[in-house]
């Protein structure tokens, strides 16, 4: 049965690695992430830095540091440009990752993805004026379109659009030869023309027969039945614990399980953090618990399974050499959140009494940390800090600086360590049975 199970799990991941759209995902939300991280830390300078409010705690309304708050207009305008954007910035990284996969490497693919993404808005805008008057602006694309509310629809339109262009620039059929003395970049503008007008009219046709068909955009019925179903699941506790077992459970195998789940989660989870910081940015209520940097900061804190617990509960409890031997080694890499040097040192993959409190830790961490987040003990996350941010410090800045959040992470590492220690135990009496 072990056996079978783990030829399955392999097949799984093996699937999801391989195959190229969601090997494409996974890419293009590893290539997006830079943006992510400097426009969450503009919201955090603005806030934190540059906030002039009366009575708000920053920098600004220290004694003589007034000024600062004079560049709260940069930050603003960086955020806007990064965070505002990152549905244009998937579909072009999408359709570039994708493209690749089918050796077409035309730079004018990104163009026609989001031409295609972009004809599926609406570009039509209601203002309410006074006395009840609605006014109608032409011309016009919200940011409902470019933030994170679009990414799931720009995620199947450059998928979708993608597939068509590569497929007819592929077959050769509506290439048009131009004469040997035509400048290169000339001649491979026509050999495309017919795959870029093709692509943009037919997704443009779909957008508009789903239209006439159902009485609703495309757009609206991705993110209401799809989009938001799913995110009501994955950012739900109990879907979400689901998740930190499958990536621990791949783990255990030897399968990368964040990386291989990646394209799957991510798209839900940085969608939640996008309401988070945008709700930050405005003063607002923050609307999640569940988002990115959640994950990082009580799920994947010293890497994927908390093996920092497991560090500690080697060095005060261990009697294996070979055990305090690696966990010496491994407490550089574990405090900025890297733990391979434990998964295939000790190890942890294929062995049953690591690999059960592996999967434990972290889901008793997320549910800790959740609740605590709930009583509102620990604040909500609104910034995404690099996942190698080590660990306090992480959970401090990811959450606008929240002390009880860093304070929730370090309780989360010593849960942890307390759900290790009994298995080291168990380890110490299996090297003593093998030595008799």
């Amino acid at each position: 049965m072990k056996e079978k199970l783990m030829n399955g799990l392999m097949g799984f991941a093996m699937f999801l690695q391989n195959q190229r759209h969601f090997r494409a995902i996974k890419n293009a939300f590893s290539s997006l992430l830079p943006i992510i991280i400097v426009g969450s830390f503009c919201t955090l300078f603005s806030n934190v830095v540059c906030n002039t409010t009366p009575g708000y705690f920053s920098l600004a309304n220290l004694p003589g540091m007034s000024w600062l708050g004079n560049l709260a207009p940069m930050f603003s305008a960086a955020n806007y440009g990064t965070m505002n954007f990152i549905a244009v910035g998937l579909v072009i990284l999408l359709s570039m990752e994708l493209g690749e996969t089918y050796q077409v490497y035309d730079r004018v693919l990104p163009i026609v993805t989001l031409g295609s993404y972009i004809s599926l808005c609406s570009t039509t805008v209601l203002i309410s004026g006074e006395n009840g008057t609605v006014y109608e602006l032409a011309n016009a694309l919200t940011n409902q379109f470019t933030s994170a509310q679009g990414l799931f629809v720009g995620l199947f339109t450059a998928l979708g659009a993608t597939e068509i262009y590569c497929r007819l620039v592929n077959s050769g059929k509506m290439e048009i030869k131009m004469p040997k003395k035509v400048p290169a970049d000339v001649s491979r503008s026509f050999a495309v023309l017919f795959p870029c007008v093709l692509t943009v009219f037919f997704v443009s046709a779909v957008g508009m027969i789903f239209e006439l068909i159902t009485g609703m955009t495309i757009f609206n019925a991705i993110t209401t039945f799809i989009q938001k179903p799913l995110a009501h699941v994955l950012t739900g506790l109990p879907g979400y614990l689901l998740l930190v077992f499958m990536t621990t459970l791949l783990w255990c195998f030897g399968i990368h399980g964040t990386q291989t789940l990646k394209a799957i989660y991510e798209p839900i989870l940085l969608a939640a953090f996008a309401e988070n910081e945008a709700a930050y940015a405005a003063g607002a209520a923050i609307p999640n618990i569940i988002s990115t940097p959640f994950m990082s900061c009580f799920s994947t804190i010293t890497g994927a399974g908390i093996t920092g617990g497991l560090v500690i509960a080697i060095m005060i409890f261990s009697k294996r050499e070979d055990y305090r031997a690696i966990a010496k080694l491994a407490i550089p890499c574990a405090v900025f959140n890297i733990n391979e040097p434990l998964i295939f040192g000790l190890p942890i993959v294929m062995n049953p009494i690591l690999a059960i409190p592996f999967m434990i830790a972290p889901a008793v961490s997320a549910a800790f940390a959740y609740v605590m987040t709930v009583i509102g003990f620990a604040g909500r996350m609104v910034v995404n800090a690099p996942w190698t941010t080590p660990p306090v410090l992480m959970a401090f800045l990811s959450s606008g600086g929240s002390a009880g959040a860093a304070v929730t992470q370090v309780v989360c590492i010593a849960l942890a360590a307390l759900i290790y220690i009994p298995f080291v135990l168990i380890s110490n009496r299996q090297t003593e049975a093998e030595a008799h």
